[in-house]
């Protein structure tokens, strides 16, 4: 009797999720190193075998349909699992997918250090434009969150640590000309430039009486940054961040009592890859050890 996994491969599903993860076929067969006629017919064959449409394609764009995300949000962490299975079975150290979005936080690095003295695993710096940096697609393992995690995403994660936030403007403009510091209440006069991916501040984060109007949104940081610094409003971003990616027409106005960015470790809410656990757990005791006392247990954010 024919099954609706007769004639699925490893190989379709590496596919499947490579576009997923990219949502461009042209940038996931390049990641595969494929041509993209072949990825096509790939994700084509899936989608024949499952008998369901997986991708919605436009000459534009390339989305998930419900179907898509379902099987991408099942399939990712299993295919991690046979990937460190394969690992072993070959005699390779595993490897541990570190997702982080625009920087990864000093911290972060010294502890790649100690975790891979520690376990003798591998820790692969994976980057993803994405609010979870990628966790939810599978492409990474544990991710680097700054600011609050999405409602209702399916995670756990763990307090790492707090960053001071800094005002972001374009050299020239009126926008707190001459300033040094500016108090975090008069941003709200100004117009604000969010990035409503990856960033940490919007207008929400004022009082509903007062807070600044929104100018304009991006969806990335470079976007963010040339958004700025073609003067359509402030910004605002994590010190460290603003520091690492500077630019020739912007600079940084310290803020005070400006509320600080919570950078966070985060895992799927279940099946999480084993190294993942060992990583927060490896964080949550070099942070004890640190500061003689215990910080806390794993904190909640899933909604089911």
């Amino acid at each position: 009797m024919n099954r609706v996994t007769d004639g699925v491969e490893l190989r379709h599903l590496r596919g499947f999720l490579a576009v997923a993860d990219e949502l461009s076929f042209t940038h996931a067969a390049a990641v595969l190193r494929v041509g993209q006629p072949a990825l096509t017919r790939t994700v084509r064959a899936l989608e024949d075998a499952l008998g369901t449409r997986l991708l919605e394609r436009t000459t534009r764009r390339v989305e998930l349909t419900e179907a898509g995300r379902r099987l991408r949000d099942e399939l990712a962490p299993l295919l991690s699992r046979i990937d460190t299975a394969l690992g072993a079975a070959g005699s390779e150290p595993p490897v541990l997918r570190l997702g982080f979005t625009s920087l990864l936080p000093e911290a972060c690095a010294e502890l790649v250090h100690a975790f891979r003295a520690a376990t003798g695993a591998g820790v692969r710096l994976v980057r993803r434009d994405e609010a979870l940096a990628g966790l939810m697609s599978g492409a990474c393992d544990v991710a680097v969150v700054r600011g609050d995690v999405p409602p209702g995403a399916p995670v756990r994660t763990r307090l790492l640590l707090h960053e001071p936030r800094v005002a972001v403007v374009a050299r020239g403009a009126a926008e707190l000309a001459g300033r040094r510091v500016v108090d975090w209440a008069e941003l709200a006069e100004l117009p604000l430039v969010v990035n409503t991916v990856t960033g940490t501040t919007s207008p929400d984060l004022w009082p509903s009486s007062r807070r600044p109007r929104l100018a304009c949104t991006a969806d990335n940081f470079d976007e963010w940054l040339e958004a700025v610094a073609a003067g359509h409003g402030v910004g605002v971003a994590p010190e460290p961040v603003a520091r690492r990616y500077s630019h020739p027409a912007l600079r940084h106005v310290r803020l005070k009592n400006a509320p600080p960015v919570a950078v966070r470790l985060a895992v799927p809410a279940r099946d999480a890859h084993p190294l993942a656990e060992r990583y927060l757990r490896h964080a949550g005791e070099r942070a004890d050890q640190q500061t003689g006392r215990r910080t806390g247990q794993f904190s909640d954010a899933s909604s089911g």
